[in-house]
């Protein structure tokens, strides 16, 4: 998606910017899932006129956001946490939270293959590890969570840089700012097929295991509460032509 060019389905502005118009649906999503975001809501549209304007960042920021004021729709947050908040704040409908996708952390090592994920970490060229924000991003979060329990901190030989979101930790590494990076097998995808080059021999899954769940969890906000179009938008995550779009960009889904 091309800055500055408008999309059918899809509208990238500053939520601040953004009008509330009919059929239009403002998103504020994980800046990991945006791409996917994207696909959805075309896919949404195309039988009805709208679209979606989007918003994409880390979902603590923008949860906060929502918190002050900011005029969203529908929240696609990359975790549960901050959905269940803003219901249990007042600030979501009740009874609208559902998980839409589940997401799945790797550990991208240019130049490094074939090895176990400890293996990889404990070898001595890696000196930076790229993640998202711990206490904002849930990659983040899901990152701290798998070194911690390898018995893997940040140290004199492994340094640790942060990123605001996954985004911004993807591009660390892919920039070679980082040596290394725990990110979204998500953005793995995206990355190939933009770029048309293969980097898997280069990403090492983590077991799910070793951090709790990334359960990516979609909430309607409570100033969209008469909104018909959002509440469309919330339901069609759940079809089965959401499914197969979600699945396909490196997430599992959750059983329909």
């Amino acid at each position: 998606m091309c800055a500055g060019v408008i999309l059918p389905g899809v509208l990238p502005v500053r939520a601040a910017d953004a009008a509330a118009n009919p059929g239009e649906v403002r998103v504020a999503v994980a800046s990991s899932f945006s791409q996917t975001a994207d696909r959805l809501c075309r896919a949404f549209f195309t039988h009805r006129p709208g679209r979606c304007v989007l918003t994409p960042g880390a979902s603590g920021l923008l949860a906060s956001q929502v918190a002050q004021g900011a005029p969203f729709d529908v929240f696609l947050s990359a975790d549960a946490r901050r959905a269940e908040r803003l219901e249990i704040q007042g600030l979501a409908v009740q009874g609208t939270r559902r998980t839409y996708a589940i997401g799945r952390l790797v550990l991208w090592a240019p130049g490094r293959g074939g090895m176990t994920l400890k293996a990889t970490l404990a070898d001595g060229s890696l000196r930076t590890i790229a993640i998202a924000n711990p206490d904002s991003a849930p990659y983040g979060a899901a990152a701290v969570e798998t070194l911690r329990a390898l018995g893997m901190t940040s140290g004199e030989r492994l340094r640790i840089v942060q990123g605001e979101n996954a985004a911004q930790a993807f591009q660390f590494v892919a920039s070679g700012a980082a040596d290394a990076g725990f990110v979204a097998l998500s953005q793995v995808l995206e990355y190939e097929a933009s770029s048309g080059t293969s980097i898997r021999h280069e990403i090492v899954a983590v077991e799910p295991a070793l951090h709790a769940p990334i359960e990516q969890q979609a909430v309607l906000l409570a100033g969209a509460a008469a909104n018909p179009v959002a509440r469309a938008l919330l339901e069609f995550l759940r079809s089965d032509e959401a499914g197969r779009i979600i699945r396909s960009a490196g997430y599992a889904v959750p059983p329909r």
